[in-house]
């Protein structure tokens, strides 16, 4: 018999890209064959000084994506220019407090949409995770692995998505077999 532990993040998303979390301990079956003991569970935390952040950029009329790869990197599509005006762009940071050798597995929730202030929706897809899933974790604690999580936003044209700050929620579970 093999141990479970499922843990959820629920983050929220806006223009500067604010994050609430909360997580949900789901199942823990225990092994009673051996003398062993559980492995330790897994502890997830958000960086808050480092969420998901698509920065700012202009739609032109036929609109596009915008790309937060889990490296730092951002790209666009279509139409969408980008801009700094002082806002950055970067992945959702997590950190892993796990026994060194952990597999952990990764699973993106579905895609969100995202509500405009000045109107209209946005779709944001959660992207690829840096280190890919499964991993393993390395850090022995106090330190923690840290996971690079980035996300792709499918912007229309002005007249579907005006420019606003966007909003809505995305979720990320971490499963330790």
């Amino acid at each position: 018999m093999e141990n479970k532990i499922k843990y959820s993040f629920n983050g929220k998303i806006s223009a500067a890209i604010v994050f609430s979390i909360t997580f949900f301990l789901v199942s823990f079956l225990a092994n009673a064959q051996g003398p062993e003991n559980p492995p330790r569970p897994v502890i997830i935390y958000v960086n808050p000084a480092q969420g998901l952040n698509f920065g700012a950029f202009y739609q032109g009329g036929t609109g596009g994506t915008v790309i937060v790869y889990p490296n730092g990197s951002r790209s666009t599509t279509g139409s969408i220019i980008q801009t700094s005006q002082g806002f950055s762009f970067s992945p959702a940071i997590f950190e892993v407090d796990a026994e060194p050798g952990t597999l952990v597995t990764i699973v993106n929730g579905p895609d969100v949409t995202l509500t405009g202030s000045n109107g209209g929706t946005i779709v944001l897809s959660i992207g690829n995770a840096d280190p890919s899933s499964p991993f393993i974790a390395t850090a022995t604690s106090p330190s923690r692995t840290l996971i690079r999580v980035g996300g792709t936003l499918t912007i229309g044209n002005p007249l579907v998505n005006p420019p606003g700050n966007y909003n809505g929620t995305f979720s990320v579970t971490f499963i330790q077999p």
